[in-house]
């Protein structure tokens, strides 16, 4: 991207989660210093492609699922990154027309992107809303989210792989509690996470000495760390586990290693 084409509001001189995340997915809205902090990133961990290729798909298989045989007709995705093919209103309204779905991002461009290309069905919505995730209670006051979605009615909250760029400081748990808390029973905690516990000690101190370089926050968790998100929830099976692995539609032989990807997964129920 052209940095004489820079929206307002956007440091060209500091990378984003979600551009650098298009640039691991092949896209083209991205800056020279997101292409920098990408591959050094990948410099650690070469197959970063690769797991944000499976997240997506990830991403595909679980809102198929809760459109259609789990019957969730809002969805809440923070987090949302640059649109692309097979955007959480497009698997969802393609099931359930009426589906509602309210996206948020916190980079300029995001938005941009998202007002001209999120359409909705006539009989659904979508809205976008520029909020950060560290700032939850902004998110569930905003007047388009309550325009959108109708709360006393179940919605899918949707983090995916988002919280690894919530450090420790900023109490990524009471994040997570505080916007399930405005949810009702019914309600499901979608969420993927990058984890250090397929790597050797040494892979994972080398991973996390290029994630300080690279200029964005980022924490891996193991599985007991990913797991206590969903303390209280009703773990839908197979419960936690790779992203690989959470109902995929390929033979185990075709599968890229969980190793390579080094993405947890859940899904649960609000009870």
């Amino acid at each position: 991207m052209d940095a004489e084409l820079v929206p307002p509001g956007i440091d060209p001189t500091k990378a984003h989660p979600s551009r650098r995340y298009n640039y691991w997915l092949g896209g083209k809205d991205n800056f020279a210093v997101d292409r920098e902090s990408a591959e050094m990133v990948a410099s650690a961990f070469p197959t970063v492609g690769l797991a944000a290729r499976e997240n997506r798909a990830f991403m595909r298989r679980v809102v198929g699922h809760l459109a259609g045989e789990a019957g969730i007709g809002q969805f809440l995705d923070i987090g949302t990154g640059l649109p692309s093919a097979g955007n959480v209103h497009e698997i969802a309204q393609g099931i359930d027309p009426s589906a509602r779905i309210v996206y948020v991002d916190n980079d300029p461009i995001v938005l941009v992107h998202a007002r001209a290309l999120l359409t909705s069905e006539p009989q659904g919505r979508t809205a976008y809303i520029d909020a950060d995730l560290r700032d939850p209670e902004k998110i569930l006051a905003d007047a388009d989210l309550r325009r959108t979605l109708d709360l006393p009615l179940p919605v899918a909250l949707m983090l995916v792989a988002t919280m690894h760029f919530i450090t420790d400081d900023h109490d990524p748990y009471g994040i997570v509690r505080t916007l399930l808390g405005a949810l009702p029973s019914g309600s499901h905690l979608v969420m993927t996470h990058a984890t250090g516990d397929y790597l050797t000690p040494e892979e994972y101190a080398v991973n996390v000495e290029a994630n300080e370089r690279s200029g964005v926050p980022f924490r891996l968790r193991s599985r007991d760390e990913f797991a206590r998100f969903f303390d209280g929830l009703e773990l839908l099976p197979p419960g936690v586990g790779s992203v690989v692995e959470w109902r995929p539609e390929e033979p185990p032989e075709d599968r890229p290693a969980v190793e390579d990807v080094s993405m947890f997964c859940a899904v649960a129920r609000v009870p």
